[in-house]
């Protein structure tokens, strides 16, 4: 497609209006994402990162502005199932075998249970937990639960990605494998990803640009570009430009810190 995947247009987000509860979450946020970028949101905790990521799923409405997902409302691109999510928690179905919470998206989308199955072994490969197919997720680690919660939400080849923290209980091993992994995959899907996470490194390696947000209510203070080029390997990790793209996003985190 030649238009963006992902337009955000003035955007404000307050939670319980009106109340004593009232929570200014954003304000005035505009973003655009091109087809086939991968942008990461960083800033501290209560910033609204993840709010960003819920309104562009249509978890949550706006308080004001517009939000457009390839085209369409983002109400649509759920319905039209534009993009899978993984969260921090897993989210897996206790009574579900490991290989069938990765198939169940696919089973909701009527493939079959030939393509199910094969799709499956090769997501399961992927996170480097082929063995653990028969498993109940009761069954496995934290961090294993969380590596199959990815494979299930890549399973279906989404137009779109959107993670919140989804290697936060991943060892730093295992961490820097799924970011390869990540993406290698996405690049050869052409998929779209808006990524939240903690990490300035972890923002800096995946990343083509990397959106600063500001604290509560959260704002763009900045948009920083990652020139490490696509097709980039661990080797990037070693690069010049990785650690001057570092502390480029450090330097950014800690004058919106010395500015609240």
């Amino acid at each position: 497609m030649s238009g963006p995947a992902i337009v955000i247009r003035s955007v404000d987000k307050t939670f319980n209006p009106g109340t004593r509860g009232e929570v200014a979450a954003l304000e005035t946020v505009d973003l655009t994402v091109a087809p086939g970028e991968f942008v990461s949101l960083i800033g501290p905790s209560g910033c609204g990162k993840s709010t960003v990521l819920r309104l562009i799923a249509d978890l949550v409405a706006p308080t004001a502005g517009e939000i457009e997902v390839f085209g369409k409302s983002a109400h649509q691109a759920r319905l039209d199932r534009d993009y899978g999510m993984a969260f921090q928690s897993a989210g897996l179905f206790s009574w579900r075998k490991v290989a069938r919470n990765i198939e169940l998206p696919l089973e909701l989308m009527g493939w079959s249970k030939a393509d199910r199955e094969a799709r499956s072994a090769e997501m399961l490969a992927m996170v480097r937990l082929a063995e653990f197919g028969k498993h109940y997720p009761w069954q496995l680690s934290g961090g294993m639960q969380q590596r199959i919660a990815i494979a299930r939400a890549l399973s279906f080849k989404p137009r779109l990605l959107l993670m919140d923290e989804p290697f936060g209980a991943l060892d730093e091993m295992t961490r820097e494998h799924m970011q390869s992994e990540l993406l290698s995959l996405v690049s050869d899907l052409g998929t779209t990803v808006v990524f939240v996470t903690h990490s300035i490194s972890e923002a800096t390696f995946l990343s083509d640009r990397v959106v600063v947000l500001s604290p509560r209510p959260g704002r763009i203070h900045e948009i920083i570009d990652v020139p490490l080029g696509s097709g980039r390997t661990d080797d990037a990790r070693e690069e010049p430009a990785f650690f001057a793209c570092s502390t480029e996003i450090r330097e950014s985190l800690r004058a919106i810190g010395a500015a609240a």
